[in-house]
């Protein structure tokens, strides 16, 4: 006898249910589908708008580095030129002048300067502070100040000795943000010849006889560059200058620079080339920057020609 209780399984019925269910499933699926898109939908419109949003900041924000940029470069440009303003006149009635300054950097620390004190008395003198930048300028702008002025207590100007002993009292190098500085500090006396001078870590001027006769070095010893050391004393030297004679006072970054076989160049180096092929100060840079790689020396060159 046959069970009746149950339909078949490929009965009407039963096929009808397994459809709707699928179907129901398949609805199910697609809505999930349907709410997923509609959230990257809204994801990828808000960062569209979000990105949009970030290029306007991005662009304002390039905007204001062009014209920061650029004021800087106009406010380094006006240094600059002011740095050059105070470099005195070359002279042509003795002792005559020549120089040439060339800042590593857009701003440097070399300057130099000379006058006369007195009618009898010329000073003569150039400096090179530690580094390069607005710091390094600042100090080295105020420092030719002072001495253009004369503005040191208890200097006689005439006496190199107590000038650099003057300002290393003035300059100590905790009051200047940590620098220091070196200087050539001569005095030439008309009346007699005489040149007295007094170094401070720096490099020594270079002597060179009218006559041909062997250079000198000018150069007192154990001279602190400026500022480094407080209550130091200086001593100066003397020597004698004749009519025809050249003077060439420098920066170490007239010769620190490598010269054939990647030696660097020697203060010798430069005297024996400046006393063979010309002193003036423009060849002497020619000549430096043909051991150069291209693009700027990698120091501040300032050259100094006193003619007698």
């Amino acid at each position: 006898m046959k069970d009746s209780s149950n339909p078949l399984p490929d009965s009407p019925a039963s096929s009808e249910s397994v459809d709707a269910a699928e179907l129901a499933r398949v609805r199910r699926e697609l809505e999930q589908l349907q709410a997923e898109y509609d959230d990257l939908k809204l994801l990828y419109e808000a960062m569209i708008e979000h990105g949009e949003a970030v290029e306007d900041q991005l662009a304002e924000q390039n905007l204001l580095l062009e014209s920061t940029q650029a004021r800087l470069d106009a406010e380094l440009n006006d240094a600059g030129r002011y740095v050059f303003s105070i470099l005195p006149d070359k002279r042509a009635a003795s002792p005559a002048t020549d120089w040439l300054l060339v800042p590593s950097t857009e701003l440097g620390g070399d300057s130099f300067g000379y006058h006369w004190i007195d009618d009898d008395h010329f000073a003569i003198y150039l400096l090179d502070v530690c580094g390069h930048g607005v710091g390094a300028a600042l100090l080295s702008v105020t420092v030719i100040n002072v001495l253009r002025a004369s503005a040191l207590a208890k200097a006689d100007f005439r006496d190199p000795s107590t000038v650099l002993k003057a300002l290393n009292d003035t300059f100590p190098m905790e009051r200047q943000n940590n620098m220091f500085f070196t200087i050539w500090y001569g005095v030439y006396k008309a009346s007699t010849g005489e040149l007295r001078f007094a170094t401070g870590g720096h490099p020594p001027s270079i002597l060179l006889r009218g006559d041909g006769a062997a250079r000198e070095m000018l150069i007192t010893v154990g001279g602190m560059a400026i500022g480094a050391l407080p209550e130091m004393d200086y001593e100066s030297s003397l020597t004698h200058v004749m009519p025809g004679d050249r003077l060439l006072v420098i920066s170490d970054g007239t010769f620190e620079v490598n010269g054939p076989g990647d030696e660097m160049l020697s203060v010798e180096a430069l005297a024996d080339h400046a006393a063979e092929r010309g002193s003036r100060p423009q060849e002497i840079h020619e000549w430096v920057r043909s051991f150069n790689a291209e693009g700027p020396l990698p120091d501040d060159f300032s050259l100094l020609e006193i003619r007698f």
